[in-house]
């Protein structure tokens, strides 16, 4: 029998993978609903069903999210909970805002600032080097990466098509576009669902009914529904800002930006690094914006999202630490 707390943690990190759904719904569809290759209904039905088999297929991510990070035996239920509370509150806020920052480092930031309080700050719980191989390292590589994926694929595009005309390479990458639109949806599947898995099978393991750390399938169903469910309610501030406002995006833009992004993300994937699919769509199309010309990229959007990336994982752990300290006081 589930005691209060344990289905309290599966109730936020359902809230949580429901509200990373339709948060970062942009990542997968913002480029598809800016370049009018499809429409925000179809976009978004076809998001939230690829969102489902991805979060079906992986359990690597969930592994060192639930495992890798905090020592075993030390992140309790309510640790959890607390941790889940204040990644949902960092979400709504850089959602109220419009800012597409990340929500696997939100939780990542709450998970270690909940620890740290209600273990009153001992440094040794936290796996300090997996946080920064598998953290912090990813965190910093694979913007990079994705910048750089996006600017080689538009420098070829550009480079094969030259002597094509505009209509032709409309009407050619707006069948390419869904497709790579359909695979960015599956690998942030693959990656973002993964954490809520993660946090439920921790919980399930530290309150007993787990021996080890193997994801139930039931929690990869609830998971996989509960994104789905998120995707479909669409993040549409945050789809104007990546889709619309950062770079006038044509078809060849938007494949360019989602092939270049989706390879990072099904690497890290394979390696079981849980990144930001936001850190990394957002600079896949930088990337693509730069290959036409520096001036093409809104750089003070830029600048306001590079904050709130910097920003994620202290102020996260932060929210965790004032939820932790109310809690422990109450």
């Amino acid at each position: 029998m589930l005691s209060s707390i344990l289905i309290l943690v599966i109730v936020l990190a359902l809230t949580f993978d429901f509200i990373n759904g339709f948060h970062d719904s942009a990542n997968a569809i913002a480029t598809s609903i800016g370049t009018k290759v499809l429409t925000p209904l179809q976009a978004l039905t076809m998001s939230a069903v690829l969102n489902f088999i991805g979060a079906m297929i992986n359990t690597e991510v969930a592994k060192t999210v639930g495992s890798g990070i905090i020592a075993d035996g030390v992140a309790t239920p309510e640790i959890v909970a607390f941790a889940l509370i204040a990644a949902i509150i960092w979400n709504l806020i850089t959602w109220y805002f419009a800012i597409p920052s990340s929500s696997s480092h939100a939780l990542i930031g709450a998970l270690i600032g909940a620890a740290l309080t209600m273990r009153s700050a001992d440094l040794s719980i936290v796996n300090w080097v997996g946080f920064l191989k598998k953290i912090i390292l990813p965190l910093i590589v694979s913007p990079i990466l994705g910048f750089s994926l996006g600017f080689v694929f538009m420098l070829l595009l550009t480079w094969i098509f030259h002597k094509a005309t505009h209509a032709k390479v409309n009407h050619l990458f707006k069948k390419l576009q869904i497709a790579s639109a359909a695979l960015m949806s599956y690998s942030h599947g693959s990656n973002d669902a993964q954490k809520s898995m993660g946090v439920i099978t921790m919980a399930l393991l530290a309150g007993g009914f787990l021996k080890s750390f193997d994801v139930p399938w039931e929690v990869k169903m609830v998971c996989a529904i509960s994104m789905a469910m998120g995707t479909m309610l669409g993040g549409w501030k945050i789809i104007k800002t990546m889709g619309v406002n950062m770079i006038k995006l044509e078809p060849i833009n938007g494949f360019a930006a989602e092939t270049g992004a989706a390879l990072t993300i099904e690497t890290a994937t394979f390696l079981g690094a849980p990144v930001s699919t936001t850190h990394i769509i957002t600079s896949s199309i930088m990337g693509v914006g730069a290959c036409k010309r520096l001036s093409a990229v809104r750089w003070s959007l830029a600048k306001s999202i590079l904050v709130a990336w910097v920003l994620t994982i202290p102020c996260s752990a932060l929210i965790a630490t004032v939820i932790a300290i109310i809690a422990r006081i109450l």
